[in-house]
């Protein structure tokens, strides 16, 4: 929150531009955003606990196709066959590169907790998808305010709000993890920079273009981690693998050309 406040000042300084008074619709998107993003955390947690943090990263990343379904349902849109295309490409591919990871060999055993994941790990990404199109419309609903400063006025709202509901909840139920979280500010300065500037190029980007073609361009991100992972620790990649990353690759095209 405090960066995204900073965030905030400069942008409005460097265009000479103070932040517009939000209208009421965009003070609703931004507490429906809010709360869908922090439920869609705390379902990807779940997820996590349940499987592994690459299990609830993959299955989260079937946002890109929910957020086709939701656009459509929330802003009355129809998405493009080129969009539904891309962005079911894209998830397609992420889903082959996480197969072995996901579960969908494990053993019997191990059935019951690999559905309960894929249960959290896809409800999350609902949650999120409601979040990205609602914090599109919020910024969307600032009206005369250029596209970087409603950006960076909607991120300063939604994180505001966020951390106002965190802290009260804390203050009220877990005192002793508030404390420990004062305790440990300093380290968590890098995290939360670089995590509030990533989140503003997003919301750049919200200001620009569709949230679902908008974030089936992010699941290029998956491609960076294959390539990191080539790079770095000379893993070979495999057929399936291949298949993966051209799948994400079409999508990512398609988004980008015809979405």
């Amino acid at each position: 929150m405090p960066f995204a406040l900073v965030f905030l000042a400069l942008i409005s300084f460097a265009t000479s531009e103070l932040p517009p008074p939000p209208a009421a619709r965009a003070v609703i998107a931004v507490a429906v955003a809010a709360a869908a993003q922090v439920l869609a955390t705390a379902l990807m947690l779940l997820a996590m606990r349940e499987k592994s943090f690459v299990v609830a990263t993959a299955l989260t990343k079937t946002e890109a196709m929910q957020i086709v379904l939701f656009g459509a349902l929330l802003q009355g849109g129809t998405p493009s066959v080129s969009l539904v295309i891309a962005a079911a490409c894209a998830t397609a591919g992420v889903l082959i590169l996480s197969a072995s990871t996901i579960g969908l060999y494990a053993p019997r055993d191990d059935a019951r907790s690999t559905r309960r994941a894929v249960g959290y790990g896809l409800s999350s990404a609902a949650a999120f998808a409601v979040a990205t199109v609602s914090f599109r419309d919020a910024i969307l609903a600032l009206k005369g305010a250029s596209f970087v400063v409603a950006a960076a006025e909607i991120l300063a709202l939604g994180l505001t709000a966020q951390a106002l509901v965190i802290f009260v909840w804390l203050l009220g139920a877990d005192r002793a993890t508030l404390s420990a979280l004062a305790r440990e500010w300093r380290s968590s300065l890098g995290a939360g920079g670089l995590g509030a500037l990533a989140t503003l190029f997003w919301f750049f980007a919200f200001a620009l273009a569709s949230a679902a073609r908008v974030r089936t361009l992010g699941l290029a991100e998956v491609l960076f981690a294959q390539l990191a992972a080539h790079s770095l620790f000379a893993e070979r990649t495999s057929l399936r693998d291949a298949a993966g990353v051209a799948l994400i690759l079409a999508g990512v095209a398609l988004a980008l050309n015809g979405g």
